[in-house]
């Protein structure tokens, strides 16, 4: 198994769901730009799962050397790479904010995604996890900079899908609403809409499971965004959202 982001809780979570349901992995490759806190989840999978890890840095903020991952292949990748960055009103004019919610969330991650696409199109078979957002859904002021580059991501991955159907390789787009995090800690987040990182892995190991194509976290967003997605244009633009 790869995990990209494997310093997420919620890729955490999807690994240990995975295991405790009986999945077996030779090796679990888990690629962070925190080597140090990965540690700590390598030697927690070592002793509560008796299972094999590898860690491997990976920055996308830095030039990347593909060389590195040739050796890793995998039937199952799992991505949980993202960054929010700051909101609208004090980041959307800050370049270096922009441009690295733009690379970590889209220009940097495609190329890493495509490495191990092809790696999974060679050998004909294989599923790709990969955590978009809600976000992505349609641009609304709060966030549409981070929004934008989780739309482009969702796009890629909806063609990704296609081209890889006849290729015996599986994509599925995960589309996570507020999510209790140290990514979202201090952010107002309605309890209701929020999901744990445990309640995350659950319903992505249940997409994953089900084969589904695109699946979010809690239901209840695909009914909210369906609403945002559907309020026109001359109405949308007055709201704050």
């Amino acid at each position: 198994m790869i995990v990209l982001g494997s310093n997420s809780e919620v890729a955490q979570a999807f690994v240990e769901k995975a295991l405790d349901a009986g999945e077996k992995f030779s090796k679990i490759f888990l690629l962070t730009s925190n080597k140090e806190t990965s540690e700590k989840f390598s030697k927690h999978l070592e002793v509560k799962y008796i299972q094999q890890s590898e860690i491997i840095e990976l920055d996308l903020l830095q030039e990347l050397d593909f060389n590195m991952l040739d050796d890793i292949n995998s039937h199952l990748l799992l991505c949980a790479t993202g960054y929010l960055g700051e909101g609208t009103e004090e980041g959307l004019y800050d370049d270096r904010n922009t441009k690295k919610i733009i690379d970590v969330n889209y220009a940097k991650l495609i190329p890493v995604l495509n490495f191990f696409a092809e790696k999974m199109e060679r050998q004909r078979s294989g599923t790709m996890i990969v955590l978009s957002s809600v976000a992505g859904d349609r641009g609304r002021q709060s966030n549409f900079i981070y929004g934008s580059a989780k739309a482009g991501l969702t796009a890629y991955l909806s063609g990704l899908r296609n081209y890889l159907f006849s290729k015996k390789v599986h994509v599925l787009t995960i589309k996570p609403g507020f999510m209790a995090t140290k990514m979202t800690e201090g952010l107002p987040l309605n309890p209701k809409l929020t999901a744990s990182p445990k309640q995350a892995a659950e319903a992505i190991y249940k997409a994953y499971k089900n084969k589904k194509n695109v699946a979010y976290v809690l239901p209840i967003w695909s009914i909210i965004l369906l609403v945002i997605r559907n309020i026109p244009e001359f109405i949308f633009k007055k709201l704050k959202l």
